[in-house]
């Protein structure tokens, strides 16, 4: 059996003003539910379910930590990271699934 992962994550809007950072032991399922606005609250007010950044871990505790530490910081740092691994901002999670593809 494999070890079991855990995410934290980014996801903006289609015009990469609104960051949310969440944390899920599940990122495919996860961002499926974010782009089919299965989870009611913030993302699904503002439309967001654009993956623009994650990290994984082996850890829940680290993962939480993580999350944690970013919903911490200013836009800007967040920004940084973001780019840090993706420059232009594009949905990540077509890389996970081509059947999350947007539109």
């Amino acid at each position: 059996m494999g070890m079991k992962h855990y995410y934290t994550y980014i996801l903006t809007n289609i015009t990469n003003n609104v960051l949310y950072t969440g944390v899920t032991g599940n990122l495919l399922k996860r961002v499926w539910q974010h782009k089919n606005k299965l989870i009611r609250g913030f993302t699904q007010r503002y439309n967001v379910n654009k993956l623009v950044y994650f990290e994984s871990f082996n850890n829940p505790h680290e993962a939480i930590a993580a999350e944690k530490k970013i919903k911490g910081w200013n836009r800007e740092k967040k920004i940084a990271l973001i780019e840090s691994k993706n420059h232009e901002w594009r949905d990540m999670s077509e890389e996970l699934d081509p059947s999350l593809r947007s539109g």
